[in-house]
């Protein structure tokens, strides 16, 4: 599971293979969330979590995380 930045309280992270639509994975000590990488939507969450540092990094690396899911998904 590749890491691709981390946040004071958070971090965003890809699994190998994962099932679609694209998206990353928000990790934090007391939550977690999937969001979709071409509109940010939050499309699964679990617990408490603040993602607002994750989605603006997110807004400004769509391209890198667009590129790192082809990668990690074959496609």
């Amino acid at each position: 599971m590749p890491r691709l930045a981390r946040f004071s309280s958070t971090e965003i992270a890809m699994f190998f293979a994962d099932h679609n639509p694209p998206h990353f994975h928000v990790l934090g000590r007391e939550g977690a969330a999937q969001v979709a990488i071409d509109t940010l939507e939050v499309i699964a969450m679990s617990g408490r979590l603040d993602l607002r540092e994750a989605l603006e990094w997110a807004a400004q690396n769509q391209a890198l995380l667009k590129a790192k899911w082809n990668e990690l998904s074959g496609s």
